[in-house]
């Protein structure tokens, strides 16, 4: 069974939550500003972003334990690299949403969700684009969810002029969204030196071309966070290593996963989390939790 760390905020707002049940609140001040404090923490969000690289892989190795131990409002998946009906994978208490890819065992993207959204759409609305089950959209009162495997440029960066297109499709489908939004996912590029261990060496390899990191900045200064840069400038701490040459064992590895905010949610940044004591994928969960 995996160890998983308890984030602080989870306790705080069980223990938290559990004091409103049991106590009688009075009408006295303090105890009124108390309740606010409570209420505060108790309605806090938690999101989690994993590329499981194949569900039914991680499914054996301790993934419904990781999910309950992680206990997120949302956890969005990627690479799920499954068909409708391979897997019957459901938990208590969330609903389940699926893009799943035309191609077998390749791409695909799932959201878990303890909140019934007001809708939900797939891909972003260009056939080109929505072959690969890379796209999920779940709609909220004042925010929207997506949920994005972005495509590889892949070796020899074959695949880079195609990024290319997909990138500037996703970002106007961002953009022209009428609330803010909470973007997440695999998106297979490590924007600053200090999101991988050997930047020199990597130079112009799929995630650390110019084009890419370019796409990336673009990204932001069209009104987005990214919400972990923003809590540890300074910090350097990857969510993907290569499962070659013991990479994660020498820690060489890459922060390749993200939650990208709208400008008009950064004030609501409580933490921002990536789970690297976490195995069971080349990826771990990185997480944010909004008040």
């Amino acid at each position: 069974m995996h160890k998983v760390r308890r984030n602080g905020l989870d306790l705080v707002r069980k223990s938290l939550s559990h004091a409103l049940e049991v106590r009688k609140v009075s009408t006295t001040s303090s105890d009124l500003a108390q309740k606010e404090e409570i209420l505060y923490f108790c309605n806090m969000l938690k999101f989690i972003s994993w590329n499981v690289n194949g569900l039914r892989a991680v499914a054996g190795k301790g993934f419904a334990d990781i999910f309950a131990e992680l206990d997120a409002d949302f956890f969005c998946l990627q690479e799920t690299k499954m068909q409708e009906g391979q897997l019957d994978l459901e938990f208590l208490g969330y609903e389940s949403y699926w893009n799943y890819a035309e191609k077998k065992g390749y791409s695909g993207t799932a959201i878990y969700t303890k909140h019934t959204p007001l809708s939900v759409s797939y891909g972003l609305g260009i056939e080109e684009h929505d072959q690969e089950g890379r796209v999920i959209t779940l709609e909220y009162k004042d925010y929207y969810l997506v949920c994005a495997y972005v495509p590889n440029s892949q070796d020899g960066l074959r695949r880079l002029d195609y990024r290319m297109t997909w990138e500037d499709a996703l970002r106007e489908y961002l953009v022209g969204l009428s609330k803010p939004v909470v973007y997440c996912g695999d998106l297979n590029v490590a924007h600053e030196e200090i999101d991988l261990k050997n930047p020199s060496t990597n130079h112009m390899n799929a995630g650390f071309t110019d084009q890419e990191r370019g796409k990336f900045s673009e990204l932001l200064n069209a009104g987005f966070v990214d919400s972990w840069r923003y809590q540890h400038p300074g910090e350097a701490k990857y969510s993907w290593w290569s499962y070659r040459m013991n990479a994660r064992e020498r820690n060489a590895g890459w922060r390749i996963d993200y939650f990208v905010v709208s400008e008009a949610l950064k004030d609501r940044i409580v933490s921002t989390d990536i789970h690297n004591e976490i195995f069971g994928s080349d990826h771990c969960p990185v997480e944010l939790v909004l008040a």
